[in-house]
């Protein structure tokens, strides 16, 4: 059976049904190498649903063996695969062959798209699609990559020890390289073919360990019963070698990472391209982890493995993180739900106005509970246009508007006075009848150009590409419930228009301000960039910094967070 017949066959064996792909996971892993693997059977042995999409194209499958980890050196990639897919289907993980193309944000996490069009959906994803090897133009050298065109010395090193070896130099690391291979073999030639010429210490160093310099560029190879016997210079002039070391431009596989909003860093060293994250494998994106050398451009298979472990454990924790501060919402809820003691002037019926909902709980972001929160004074809000929307539609020219959340109608009847069709969308009756009445109080010119709907924001979203003003002021909901209405907010704002959505900051709580406390209702401008893609937007995050008197009459400094962007054109 051929090479093509046994990749053919084991792809079949990872097909997963489709009626498990479309079940939803705790985790996806994208790629399905070392650290994937790896990644997967952590999760796996956390108890954890994950799934492993993984397109069959390893890039060390050319290599005879994975050599420099301990018990597993000589291994082959082949067989290593397949060893680390039976542990993950030990654990419960699926295995599937597939080509993700794409990932999108949900309410729920993310949907991977694949290119034949399933959709798998998770709510962490751990991608590990590894890198790119971007090698010389020179013909036939690709088809040896891997075996006897090799780049790594403590891969290959040992293979190739006291045979005749060339270094093709492509860059600054060409010296380097050869000082390297130079503890392997005697035998050593160093083609300058495009390297920067050699500086006078670098050829005394050359000189000092006995490594021949041939100048000129490098033309093809010379191959003789599928075994590199020579390398031929532009002149025709053939020097016998057994191996040629390549450093390729390595280049991250970031093609699902760069729908997510994600791009690539160059790499200081100057080797090539990778995705940035901190030392667990989180990225700038929430919810999505790196591992492999995808992150880690010179990693050998041993490394990724480990960074797939480390990126498996931390997306267990933060989804721990998740389920406990559902369980504590739940948990208030359902307190919140007993009976309680008639309400004294100390404990007023009203608790706090940050509600939030679970569909299968008792709620408290309901119409009732808004609408009982406003009866329970004459006025609740202060009656003033909120500062960072006066802040930014002073410099706009009025259009249509859209106020989510308007309460009882400060903002709606400000942008309204100077021009803008504005509409007001609330959950409560009560805080609506307000605002038509503040409009009605400013006269029929500026009641006019407003419209009042009520609508439950959990569910509710505006008509796409509506609007050149979409306003947010301090709506905090649960983080999924908060992204998914940021989600639509976004979507309502035309090309060229503005979205601005403020919160409080989670700073707030180290004041004295009296927030309640509830940090899992706090957002930061950052988090709400998040959910948007920047190639669409132009993106301003900040917290910008206010002063208020606290209950006790001190004045104090609190920050907001603020979101602001503007559809591109």
């Amino acid at each position: 059976m051929t090479q093509e017949q046994n990749r053919e066959q084991d792809q079949e064996r990872v097909q997963a049904p489709a009626e498990r792909l479309t079940r939803g996971f705790d985790v996806a892993v994208i790629g399905g190498g070392a650290a994937g693997l790896s990644g997967a059977v952590t999760l796996g042995r956390a108890r954890r649903s994950v799934i492993v999409i993984d397109a069959g194209s390893p890039r060390n499958a050319p290599a005879e063996g994975v050599h420099g980890w301990l018990t597993r050196d000589g291994i082959s990639p082949a067989e290593l695969v397949e060893t680390g897919r039976k542990e993950v289907d030990q654990y419960g993980g699926v295995l599937h062959h597939g080509e993700a193309r794409s990932a999108r944000r949900t309410p729920d996490g993310f949907e991977v798209v694949l290119a034949d069009g399933t959709v798998v959906a998770a709510r962490r994803l751990l991608v590990t699609t590894g890198l790119v090897d971007e090698l010389p133009d020179i013909p036939g050298l690709r088809q040896r990559w891997g075996r006897d065109v090799i780049h790594c010395p403590y891969c290959h090193g040992w293979e190739v020890r006291d045979q005749p070896v060339g270094i093709l130099g492509t860059g600054p690391w060409a010296v380097h390289q050869a000082l390297l291979f130079r503890q392997w073999t005697s035998d050593l030639v160093l083609f300058t073919h495009t390297a920067p010429p050699l500086t006078d210490e670098q050829a005394e160093q050359l000189a000092a360990r006995d490594i021949r310099v041939v100048t000129g560029p490098v033309d093809a190879l010379d191959v003789v019963d599928d075994q590199l016997t020579g390398v031929v210079l532009a002149d025709g002039t053939v020097v016998a070698r057994r191996a040629l070391v390549v450093l390729s431009r390595l280049v991250a596989s970031s093609g699902v990472l760069a729908t997510l909003g994600l791009q690539t860093t160059a790499d200081p060293r100057g080797v090539g391209e990778f995705v940035a994250a901190d030392p667990t494998g989180l990225t700038e994106v929430p919810g999505v982890w790196v591992a492999g050398n995808v992150t880690d451009l010179v990693a050998q298979v041993v490394t990724a493995a480990s960074g797939g472990v480390l990126a498996g454990a931390a997306i267990n924790a933060d989804l721990i993180a998740e389920e406990t501060e559902r369980a504590v919402e739940a948990h208030r809820k359902r307190n919140a739900a007993e009976p309680e003691a008639a309400p004294t002037d100390a404990a007023p019926m009203h608790r706090h106005h940050h509600a939030h909902k679970q569909a299968d709980e008792v709620v408290l972001f309901t119409q009732e509970f808004w609408d009982e929160r406003y009866r329970s004074a004459d006025r609740i809000w202060s009656g003033n246009a909120n500062p960072h929307l006066v802040d930014v539609t002073t410099e706009l020219s009025p259009a249509t508007a859209l106020d989510v959340g308007c309460g009882e109608g400060a903002d709606v009847v400000w942008l309204a006075s100077r021009g803008w069709q504005v509409t007001g969308v609330d959950i409560s009756r009560v805080a609506l009848d307000r605002a038509a009445a503040q409009a009605t109080a400013a006269g029929s010119q500026i009641a006019d150009r407003i419209t009042l709907q009520q609508a439950d924001l959990l569910s509710w979203g505006p008509e796409p590409l509506r609007y050149d003003l979409v306003s947010a002021q301090f709506i905090h909901l649960p983080r999924l419930e908060l992204e998914a209405l940021h989600r639509r907010l976004a979507a309502a704002v035309r090309p060229g228009g503005t979205l601005l959505i403020v919160g409080h900051h989670p700073s707030d709580l180290e004041t004295t301000i009296g927030r309640p406390n509830l940090p899992e209702l706090m957002f930061t401008a950052e988090q709400v960039a998040a959910v948007l893609d920047p190639q669409d937007w132009e993106i301003e995050a900040t917290a910008p910094p206010r002063q208020v008197t606290d209950p006790e009459g001190r004045s104090i400094t609190i920050r907001d967070a603020v979101l602001r962007a503007v559809r591109r054109r």
